[in-house]
C-alpha cells in the first residue's frame, strides 16, 4: 500500500511548494543536525506530516436521504473494521504485540452495535449529516469518559478518539496516514514525534529517523536508541528541504543527512555503512567480557529500556542487567490501560528474559513532555516546572498504589529494585516510601507474595536533589543519576527544543559538580552511585565517569560494546587524574576540548 499525506494546511502547502523550487536548483543537499542515535543508513524519504481532520461541515439532510446517509455510515464502519483488522493481522505476524492489542481494542468499539445504533438514532433525530453526527457524539462520549471518577474510562478516551479519526477520514474521503500502516523500508521524515506515535509505528520498515525537533536526550533520541534506529534530530527545517521519495543518506554518528547524494557519493556511503556495520560486529565479540579497567577496577553496565519487548534484545549486548525500564510506557500508547493486572503481566514479562538480573523499575514519569492525550483534562502553562513524575503518584494516591501492588507482586519473580523519579526533597521520598509500605501492607492482607527486600532507589534529577544528595541517601538503598533531566534543570534548557539543545552541556562545570557531589555522598552513606541518564552511554564521558567513581553506567543496550571497549583499555589512576583535572575546569567548552584531545589520544579510531 502507497502512502501519502493529505495536507489540509496552508504551512503544509507553503513548505511543499518552496521546497520544490528550492531543491530543483540543488537536487543534493547537506542538512546538519544533532547525532541522535548511530548508524549510517541510506533509503527513500517518507515525509509525515500532520493530517488533521478539517472544520468537519454541518448541514440538515432532507428526510428521503437519511437512508443514504445511514448506508455511507455503514460503508464507512466496514471500511475501518477491514482496515483495523488488516493492520492488527500483520502485527500478530510480526510480533508487534503492543500494536495488535491497541487495534483489538479499537476493533472492539468501532464493531460494537450499541456505539453504531446510536449514531444512527441521533442521524434520525437531527437530520444532520452524518460526518456532525458522527463527530459529535464521539466528542460527546469522549467527554463523559474524560469526566468520568474511573481511570480506565479516562485513559480509553483515546480509543474513541482515534476511531472517530477513522471514521471522519472515511467519510470525508481522507487519506489517513498511520505510522502503524507502513509496510515499505522508509527513512521517516518529520517536524516531531509523540511518544505514543513512536510506540505504535512499524518498526520493521523505519530505517532512519529525520526531524526538525528534538535533541540528544529528547524521547525521540532515547526512543531511537533503544531500538536501534539511527536518528539525526534538531534540524529545523528538514520538512521543507526533504520531498517524499527523496533518496537520504543518514549519519547518526554525525549528525548529517544528505539529500540525493551523486552515484559516486551514495557508492561511498554505501561503503561507510558496511565499515560501520563490521566495526558494531567486532564490538560485539566482547560482549561476554567483563566491564573492568586495566587495573582491575570493575563496574557494571545495565541498559534501559521501554518497553517489555525489548528486554529479549538487549542481553545479545552483554547487558548486565536494566538499570533503568520506563513504567510510564505502558500508559504512552494510544488507548493503553495500565491498571495492575496489566503492569504485573508486563512487569513479569520482562523478568522471564531477565533471569536473575537485576531489573531496576521507575515508577510513572508521566507529565513535563511525556502527557498522556486529555490526561484527565490537565493543561499546564509550564509541564516541564509542574505536575509530573513523582509529584503526580504522590497526589493520586490510589492510581500509585496500583502501581507499587503491581510491582511488589512481581518481585516474587525477579531479582527487582524500585526507583522513585524526580525526587526534589526528603519530604518527596519519605511520602513514596510510606506509601510503599501502605502497598506492602494491602498485598499481606489479600496474602498476595512479595519479597520482603526490595532495594529502593532515588533518583538525582534536580539542582536540590543533588545538593542534598547526602540527606537522600540516608534513606536510599542507591541514587541513580538523571543526567537528561539534571542537565535540563540545572541549565534552563529544554531538552526537546532544537533552538537551544546547543546549551545543554553535560560537561558544563556545574553538572560535573552535581554528579561528582552525588556520587561521594552515596559513597559516604555505603550505597552505589549509578547513572541511568543519555551522559552514561557517551564514549566520550566514559573515562571521565570512572575516575569521578561511578559505580553502575545504564544506557542504550547498543551503546554498551563501545563503552565496555574503554573501560578496559583504561587503568582507574589514569582516568582519576583526568576527572580532577576536568573538575578545575571553568567551562564546557574548555572540558569538552579536553575530553576530545583525551579520546582522541586513547582511542583515535573510536
Amino acid at each position: 500500500m502507497e502512502l501519502t499525506s493529505f495536507h489540509w494546511n496552508y504551512r503544509s502547502f507553503l513548505f511543499d511548494s518552496l521546497s520544490l523550487f528550492a531543491v530543483s536548483f540543488n537536487r543534493m543537499k547537506t542538512l546538519n543536525g544533532i547525532p541522535a542515535s548511530p548508524g549510517i543508513v541510506i533509503g527513500k524519504a517518507f515525509l509525515y506530516l500532520e493530517s488533521e481532520i478539517p472544520e468537519i461541515p454541518r448541514f440538515s439532510i432532507p428526510i428521503d436521504l437519511i437512508e443514504q446517509e445511514i448506508e455511507r455510515f455503514r460503508t464507512a464502519v466496514a471500511e475501518v473494521i477491514d482496515e483495523i483488522k488488516a493492520i492488527q493481522e500483520r502485527a500478530a505476524r510480526e510480533m508487534t504485540k503492543n500494536t495488535a492489542d491497541i487495534m483489538a481494542a479499537h476493533l472492539m468499539m468501532i464493531e460494537d452495535m450499541d456505539f453504531q445504533d446510536q449514531i444512527i438514532i441521533q442521524l434520525g433525530e437531527t437530520r444532520e449529516n452524518i460526518e456532525w453526527v458522527v463527530h459529535e457524539r464521539c466528542q460527546s462520549v469522549m467527554q463523559k469518559m474524560l469526566a468520568s471518577p474511573d481511570p480506565y474510562f479516562r485513559e480509553r478516551a483515546v480509543d474513541v478518539s482515534d476511531v472517530s479519526h477513522r471514521l471522519l477520514s472515511r467519510l470525508l474521503s481522507i487519506n489517513r496516514l498511520s505510522l502503524a500502516d507502513l509496510d515499505h523500508d522508509v527513512i521517516l521524515v518529520l517536524h516531531d514525534l509523540l511518544p505514543s506515535e513512536a510506540l505504535t509505528m512499524n518498526r520493521n520498515y523505519v530505517k532512519g529517523i529525520v526531524m526538525d525537533m528534538g535533541g540528544n536526550t529528547s524521547h525521540t533520541a532515547i526512543l531511537a536508541r533503544a531500538f536501534n534506529i539511527p536518528a539525526v534530530l534538531g534540524l529545523s527545517s528538514a520538512t521543507f528541504w526533504i520531498k517524499n521519495g527523496d533518496t537520504l543518506a543518514l549519519n547518526g554518528e554525525a549528525g548529517e543527512v544528505i539529500i540525493n547524494p551523486e552515484k559516486n557519493e551514495l557508492e561511498q556511503w554505501e561503503q561507510l555503512s558496511v565499515k560501520y556495520n563490521q566495526k558494531q560486529d567486532l564490538f560485539l565479540q566482547s560482549r561476554n567480557e567483563p566491564a573492568e579497567t586495566k587495573d582491575g577496577c570493575r563496574v557494571v553496565l545495565k541498559a534501559n529500556i521501554e518497553i517489555p519487548e525489548e528486554a529479549e534484545s538487549i542481553f545479545r549486548y552483554g547487558a548486565e542487567g536494566i538499570g533503568l525500564y520506563r513504567s510510564e510506557f505502558l500508559y504512552l500508547g494510544p488507548g493503553q490501560v495500565a491498571d495492575e493486572e496489566v503492569q504485573l503481566k508486563a512487569y513479569n514479562s520482562v523478568f522471564s528474559k531477565a533471569g536473575n538480573l537485576p531489573v531496576t523499575i521507575r515508577t510513572v514519569d508521566i507529565g513535563g513532555d511525556k502527557i498522556l492525550p486529555d490526561y484527565h483534562g490537565v493543561s499546564e502553562k509550564n509541564p516541564l516546572l509542574g505536575w509530573r513524575a513523582i509529584r503526580l503518584s504522590l497526589s493520586m494516591r490510589d492510581f500509585f498504589k496500583n502501581q507499587l501492588r503491581a510491582l511488589l507482586r512481581s518481585s516474587v519473580n525477579g531479582n527487582m529494585k524500585i526507583m522513585f523519579p524526580m525526587i526534589s526533597g526528603i519530604e518527596e521520598l519519605n511520602d513514596a516510601l510510606a506509601l510503599l509500605n501502605e502497598a506492602k501492607d494491602e498485598c499481606r492482607k489479600k496474602n498476595q507474595p512479595f519479597a520482603e527486600k526490595i532495594e529502593v532507589g532515588t533518583m538525582i534529577e534536580v539542582p536540590s536533589a543533588a545538593m542534598i544528595a547526602d540527606i537522600l541517601a540516608g534513606s536510599s538503598d542507591f541514587l541513580s543519576i538523571g543526567t537528561n533531566d539534571l542537565v535540563q534543570y540545572s541549565l534552563a534548557v529544554d531538552r526537546g527544543n532544537e533552538k537551544v539543545s546547543y546549551l545543554a552541556q553535560p560537561a558544563h562545570p556545574a553538572i560535573l559538580r552535581f554528579i561528582k557531589t552525588t556520587i561521594d555522598a552515596a559513597h559516604k552513606c555505603g550505597i552505589k552511585a549509578a547513572m541511568c541518564g543519555e551522559m552514561a552511554g557517551d564514549p566520550g564521558m566514559t573515562a571521565l565517569l570512572l575516575g569521578m567513581g561511578l559505580d553502575e553506567f545504564s544506557m542504550a543496550a547498543s551503546s554498551i560494546p563501545l563503552v565496555k571497549r574503554i573501560i578496559r583499555e583504561v587503568a582507574m589512576e589514569d582516568c582519576r587524574k583526568f576527572a580532577d583535572e576536568i573538575l578545575r575546569g571553568v567551562s564546557y567548552v574548555e572540558n569538552n576540548e579536553l575530553l576530545k584531545a583525551w579520546m582522541d589520544e586513547k582511542f583515535p579510531k573510536a
